[in-house]
């Protein structure tokens, strides 16, 4: 794993190479103003997968909890998801094979071969 930004402050790691990725993805997706909304919601091998979509900042709903990275740049997550991925960190690989986000959970009791799905 790449070196992480700040994690004993953050209950969403991202690491440098994952931040650059996303930053990246950003502004492809049309700019400043959108943070990153990460998440759970029922399926995949394991029984639980892992979400990630760009998002308006005004649609952060209050009772979401917010981290902010360097350029006060805003990663999002509801609190029923964060019971889930509280301590999670994400990276992001170049590889050919098995390269893209990859999500080390310390919550998953069990996770699928592709990485992207988990069960706590």
């Amino acid at each position: 794993m790449t070196q992480a930004t700040e994690p004993q402050q953050r209950g969403i790691i991202v690491t440098d190479s994952a931040m650059n990725h996303i930053k990246s993805l950003r502004s492809q997706q049309g700019g400043e103003d959108l943070c990153l909304r990460v998440g759970v919601r029922g399926g995949g091998c394991s029984g639980m997968s892992y979400t990630m979509d760009f998002e308006q900042i005004q649609n952060i709903q209050p009772n979401d909890e917010v981290f902010e990275y360097e350029e006060g740049f805003k990663v999002v997550c509801d609190p029923k998801s964060l019971l889930y991925i509280y301590g999670m960190a994400l990276d992001y690989s170049n590889a050919l094979i098995g390269g893209g986000f990859q999500f080390t959970n310390p919550n998953a009791t069990q996770t699928c071969g592709c990485g992207k799905s988990f069960s706590a």
